[in-house]
């Protein structure tokens, strides 16, 4: 006779059919940009002025989960639970909920970081941001509540070729969480569809790796289905995508373990743009850029150049502190069919624990918004980056195509189709690019949004002249501020 746990795996085994994969975003949108540690109602008012305009699928937010206060409001507080209440110093649990419904309004999914894994550290008395207390040291959270019994036994990481020593000790000191208990699954789950009711649209599901995939398997099976309420098709599942760090596959646990449940955040597609980028590999080796680099499947992976952590822990990921080959890198990511894209929005840093734009009560400051699109305030706001967000503009024209009429100079300039809508070149070599290409496009004069923009009918950058057999002449020379030209069909003059 099965025991019922082993019939709960069953049927979440049953459920593992892909349904977690698809973003849902709306018509017309395409990619996430994570708002990192952005309040909520400056998301709302963003979703509404900008990034519904411009065609962006969907927000990350910060954990809207009670994290305990630390000195100084580093950054990592917010990945510190004590809590399932929605309170923390982004806003109040209504302020999160207008957001998402004002978001959801103008095309804009919102996706909640969520903290499955651990509670926080030990922080004895710890102080939340929604005024609850927790004597975290003793592994005691009456909000919930948990008690000691709910965590596995306290141990150290300190293997990462031993999947049970990853996955059942803690994480940099956090209280790991027993997933395997059904008390805990029940907090979990009720915490994730309270989130679905409100009309998110799905989950970034941090430290995945550190939990049992079949653990969270069961959990996943037992969310809600997305609310039609706010736009969403019956029947749609939540979009999830699970952080689990794998650059190499040689580790006690990899993402394969992981792509059957739902998505996951490929890491390696990170590496390998940032060391292409750089200039340790030649850009023509992109040639067959997706599986055959060993990384995950187009429709099973979340894709970005950085992230909130990678920007502080390696050296090698390109950032907004190196603007040129950033703007590259991202602009290839849009332009390319792989995965699903997640822009990264920084705050200005200097240290890695350095929080974000705040007052001297520990407030955020709210991103200030120049004429010229730009932030202000200790906000970098990359999204508003005229070379990211028309790269938003490209995505949504050729959608539906694939990559065709590859060219590469047998280097690092390299150019592609999408289909006969979008064209884009790079130039990643220390000299200049200028050649005819065949663009795929019809006829006609179009403005590089790379360089400028399509305003009232004029371009602002550089105009490309179309031939009628397709081929431009195409220039990007080394000493140019940017190293890319796109043109699309919705930027024909």
């Amino acid at each position: 006779m099965l025991g019922i746990a082993t019939l709960l795996a069953l049927l979440a085994l049953t459920a593992a059919d892909g349904s977690h994969k698809n973003p849902y975003f709306a018509p017309g949108h395409n990619a996430i940009v994570h708002l990192f540690e952005w309040k909520w109602n400056d998301i709302a008012a963003e979703c509404e002025r900008f990034l519904g305009p411009n065609g962006f699928g969907g927000v990350q937010v910060s954990p809207i989960q009670e994290n305990i206060i630390i000195t100084n409001r580093p950054w990592w507080e917010r990945y510190q639970p004590i809590s399932y209440l929605w309170e923390t110093r982004s806003g109040t649990r209504q302020e999160f909920i207008n957001m998402v419904a004002r978001c959801n309004k103008v095309g804009v999914r919102i996706y909640v970081d969520a903290l499955l894994n651990h509670m926080s550290g030990n922080w004895q008395n710890a102080r939340g941001t929604g005024g609850s207390v927790a004597n975290t040291f003793n592994e005691d959270y009456p909000a919930v509540p948990y008690t000691a019994q709910n965590f596995h036994r306290p141990c150290a990481i300190n293997n990462y070729h031993d999947s049970s020593n990853v996955r059942n000790c803690e994480l940099t000191g956090l209280h790991d969480l027993d997933q395997g208990q059904e008390y805990v699954r029940s907090k979990l789950v009720d915490f994730m569809n309270a989130a679905i009711d409100v009309g998110v649209a799905g989950f970034r599901i941090d430290a995945a790796k550190h939990m049992w995939p079949n653990d969270l398997n069961i959990i996943y099976s037992r969310l809600k289905n997305l609310n039609t309420a706010h736009g969403f098709p019956r029947n749609a599942r939540p979009y999830i995508y699970q952080e689990v760090i794998d650059y190499s596959g040689n580790e006690g646990v990899n993402k394969h373990e992981y792509n059957g449940i739902a998505a996951v955040i490929e890491f390696k597609y990170a590496g390998e743009l940032s060391n292409a980028f750089r200039g340790n590999n030649l850009l023509k080796w992109f040639v067959n850029w997706g599986e055959k680099w060993g990384l995950l499947p187009s429709g099973d992976s979340l894709v970005f150049v950085d992230n909130h952590d990678t920007q502080r822990d390696n050296a090698q990921i390109l950032t907004y502190k190196s603007p040129k080959q950033y703007k590259m890198a991202v602009a290839f990511m849009l332009a390319h069919p792989f995965g699903t894209p997640r822009v990264m929005s920084s705050f200005a840093f200097q240290s890695k624990d350095q929080g974000p734009p705040q007052d001297g009560h520990g407030n955020l400051l709210s991103p200030l918004i120049r004429s010229d699109n730009t932030c202000g305030n200790g906000w970098i706001c990359e999204h508003r980056w005229r070379q990211v967000y028309n790269m938003v503009h490209f995505r949504n024209a050729v959608s539906g195509t694939n990559i065709n009429n590859w060219w590469d100079n047998g280097s690092n300039q390299i150019a592609f189709c999408r289909g006969n809508r979008g064209f884009i070149a790079i130039n990643g070599d220390q000299y200049d690019l200028r050649t005819n290409i065949n663009t795929c496009l019809p006829a006609g004069r179009y403005c590089d949004v790379i360089s400028g923009s399509l305003a009232n009918g004029r371009c602002t950058g550089k105009v490309v002249d179309v031939q009628s057999n397709g081929q431009a002449y195409i220039e990007i020379a080394k000493g140019e501020d940017d190293g890319v030209l796109a043109i699309h069909v919705g930027a024909k003059l």
